[in-house]
């Protein structure tokens, strides 16, 4: 490494670079060309996010549950609570757009009022019949309408919570897609070009306001809300970081070449994504923006750098030759740990995670590849900076803050020992007080109608998140047995005692409408039969079993009668008492149905989100632990110190416990989107760590060994792109904040205030660090020879290198 990171190594590069100048850029262009082509392959994701490894017993079992019932995330409905809909003209509307809907290939069934079949006894046949429920010859009529839903709320039991709310007099309709088509783009299309204008249309003939949810419905709108906030965070990054830049540099041309290489990024970023053949996902969506925010601050770090040296000596060509001598492997260094940090989620074991960490670490380094080479080519072709260019590097505020920053380090080291410790301990606390939220919607848009119309559906019908229990008796029919059906029925009482769970929907229900339909339709007796009247309801419910195909049994039993399914809605407010609910109902289960003699399995979407977010918190420590390791590692081999190691991790660990602290005494929750800040923020707060050490070796050696002279120093040339850098990353991360989604605007909030905190420790705790611990570090025999060639190089050495090569 000493060779190959050495002078020579980088004086190479600058010469191959400089002298081939036209070469490279028609690469690049050809590249880009080539990486645009593979746009068309980019696809949204028409799945949720699932954070569990694929061979997990989680994932297992709901593919397990999946392989018996399909798809369950199949249900949108649609509810009003205003009573004008039993009104001839409403109601007549109402049946149209019912009808328009049913009229689609992709809705497999409709349950609603309009259509409803109510099971009649057939004496003659032995056997139990579908009657429409309501007579369409006498719709007309406002007081059959009343009569019918007089009836619907006192006769119907079996809909009770399915189809009407008793209390409020909310009324629905169930719309079960084709579960063949609920992962694919078809029901994007769908539930935006048919479903929304319908139910629209309705709305503005009828007056009557519908609410709509359900998963199919909530994941369309969720991605269509991403899709459209991707463009939004790129010209937003774009306008801010280049406003920044701008006031800074003072230079319209060194604006505009940042602004060239960024867009190419962004460019290559997606292409990329169609190379390899990822979907955008709500992570895979941010890389685009990402790149820009990284990209600009390796600009300012490059361009910075060619002003000081063009400062010194007024020598363009010296100057950009330099840019890439002096700052190479500090540049390189810098930009792997970045990728570093995104590379941990690639050890994740997930493939969303995977995926994104992938994307992010090729884009990254790619990003740095396009800073250094076509830095140096665009300002080869444009006139040297002029004195109003340069005037930032004696910029009196700039100055100012360093000179305070300086006298800080200089007269109050123990003032930062004892402040980092106070922070430290505050930090601490704050953990203590975090939750852990498990909530698919929390993350959602708060300000849009579809996210109040889940709110609606979990006040009228206790939520619109799945979860399924599949219980299998291991016995074919066994789940039609009388037997077992009275433990599911126990089981459905421990279920709608549970607050935030809804009434479950089974076999159990099923059987409750034949023995009521048995006794003609009187709600009394819908309950499970006795053993006497079994034998009576057995003839009459296998004739009628007989003589269709398309039975509600179906999706609620297996073919064989050896599993059944129970279904309950969940309100997702948060997702922290999932857990709890889940060991409650799993000790009732355990009870009910013994293993081995049975097997049963809690599962749905939000029980799987739910555990996802454990296993990403599960997987945060080892991430971060991998993040140290690797970052420790390469300062090890740049400086062959342990203390160096520790001088390098502290001042960034410091920020993330405060950060996690500040989470705490906020109420801001971990879940997915928190859980990525600490890895995202690490490797990009250790960049400022590597950039003052790399500086501080510098100057070591230009100062004969003085520890105190060269600390300083140091912030004469590193602290102003240290400065610069990390304001473009809190402004640059601040952007995620205009997104609707709460995970989104925590992520980039919480980066962007980890950012902040990491640059006042990497230039007030590292240097005092530094001085309090680097002192017998200062021997040349010890750290000089191993690690001179691999850090920045003095002026000297590098003008001999040149006259030697020339």
């Amino acid at each position: 490494m000493k060779k190959m990171l050495g002078i020579g190594f980088w004086e190479f590069v600058a010469r191959i670079i400089l002298r081939n100048r036209i070469l490279i850029l028609s690469s690049i262009v050809l590249i880009t060309i080539l990486l645009a082509t593979q746009w068309k392959y980019i696809q949204f994701t028409q799945t949720e996010a699932n954070l569990i490894p694929a061979d997990d017993k989680i994932n297992v079992d709901y593919r397990k549950f999946l392989s018996h019932f399909g798809e369950e995330g199949n249900l949108i409905v649609i509810a009003t609570k205003d009573q004008k809909l039993f009104t001839p003209k409403v109601y007549k509307d109402w049946c149209e757009l019912i009808q328009t809907i049913k009229s689609h290939k992709e809705v497999s069934l409709i349950v609603s009022v309009d259509n409803l079949q109510q099971l009649t006894k057939n004496d003659s046949l032995q056997t139990f019949e579908l009657k429409p429920f309501v007579d369409e010859s006498k719709t007309q009529d406002p007081q059959y309408l009343k009569q019918i839903k007089s009836e619907l709320f006192s006769k119907l039991p079996f809909y009770e919570g399915l189809l009407f709310n008793k209390k409020t007099g909310a009324i629905r309709s169930a719309i079960y897609l084709d579960k063949k088509i609920v992962n694919t783009k078809q029901r994007k299309n769908f539930v935006l070009n048919d479903l929304i204008p319908a139910i629209e249309k309705f709305k503005k003939e009828s007056g009557v306001d519908l609410h709509t949810s359900g998963m199919p419905y909530i994941r369309t709108l969720n991605a269509k809300t991403i899709t459209d906030e991707i463009g939004l965070f790129i010209g937003a990054a774009l306008l801010v970081t280049s406003l920044i830049f701008f006031y800074f540099f003072r230079s319209f041309r060194a604006t505009m070449i940042s602004l060239i290489i960024v867009i190419i990024g962004v460019m290559w970023s997606f292409g990329i994504m169609g190379v390899l053949g990822y979907e955008i996902t709500v992570l895979t969506a941010l890389v685009p923006t990402l790149v820009i925010v990284i990209g600009i601050p390796n600009c300012i770090f490059f361009i910075n750098k060619y002003h000081q040296e063009y400062y010194k000596h007024s020598n363009k060509a010296k100057s950009l030759q330099r840019v890439i001598t002096k700052t190479g492997t500090a540049t390189l260094m810098t930009n792997i740990t970045t990728a570093v940090g995104f590379a941990t989620f690639i050890a994740t074991n997930n493939i969303l995670l995977r995926e994104f960490g992938v994307v992010t670490t090729i884009n990254i380094l790619g990003i740095y590849l396009l800073c250094l080479l076509l830095i140096p080519i665009f300002f080869s072709y444009i006139p040297p900076p002029i004195p109003r260019h340069l005037n930032h590097l004696e910029r009196e505020s700039l100055t100012s803050f360093l000179r305070w920053i300086v006298n800080t380090v200089k007269f109050n080291r123990l003032g930062v020992y004892i402040t980092s410790i106070c922070l430290l301990i505050l930090g601490i606390i704050g953990i203590y007080k975090i939750r852990i939220s498990g909530s698919i919607i929390e993350d959602m848009p708060k300000k849009t109608a579809f996210f109040d119309d889940i709110r609606f559906f979990e006040k009228e019908f206790d939520g619109v998140m799945p979860l399924e229990i599949m219980i299998d008796t291991k016995r074919k029919n066994g789940a039609l047995k009388l037997s077992n059906l009275r433990r599911m029925e126990d089981l459905e009482q421990t279920i709608v005692d549970v607050p935030e769970l809804s009434k479950p929907l089974s076999i159990v229900n099923i059987a409750k409408s034949f023995n009521q339909a048995y006794y003609n339709g009187n709600p009394d007796f819908y309950t499970l039969p006795s053993n006497q009247e079994e034998i009576f309801l057995l003839p009459y419910i296998k004739n009628s079993l007989k003589k269709t195909n398309n039975n509600q049994l179906k999706s609620y039993i297996s073919s064989d009668g050896r599993i059944a399914r129970m279904t309950t809605f969940i309100k997702d407010e948060n997702g922290e008492k999932m857990e709890a609910i889940e060991a409650h109902l799993r000790n009732k289960v355990d009870k009910l149905f013994p293993s081995p003699r049975y097997e049963v399995i809690i599962t749905g979407k939000a029980s799987v989100f739910q555990k996802g977010t454990k296993y990403l918190l599960d997987n945060l420590l080892s991430s971060l632990l991998f993040a140290f390791l690797i970052t420790g590692g390469l300062v090890a081999i740049m400086f062959r110190s342990f203390k160096m190691v520790l001088v390098s991790i502290i001042p960034n660990l410091l920020p993330l416990l405060m950060t996690a602290g500040l989470m705490g005494f906020l109420g801001i929750p971990l879940k997915p989107s928190t859980i990525l800040v600490f890895g995202i923020a690490f490797g990009m707060s250790v960049d400022d760590t590597l950039r003052f050490l790399a500086q501080y070796r510098l100057e070591l050696s230009r100062n004969d060994w003085k520890i105190k002279k060269s600390v300083f120093a140091t912030f004469d040339d590193a602290g102003i792109s240290m400065f610069y850098t990390s304001i473009v990353l809190f402004f640059g991360f601040s952007v995620f904040m205009l997104s609707s989604f709460g995970g989104t605007i925590a992520l980039g909030g919480l980066v962007a205030l980890t950012l902040f905190f990491g640059m006042l420790s990497n230039l007030v705790l590292l240097p005092s660090l530094v001085l309090s611990l680097n002192r017998t570090l200062a021997n040349e025999q010890e750290f000089l020879e191993p690690t001179i060639d691999i850090l920045e190089h003095t002026d000297e050495e590098i003008d001999e290198l040149e006259n030697k090569n020339n």
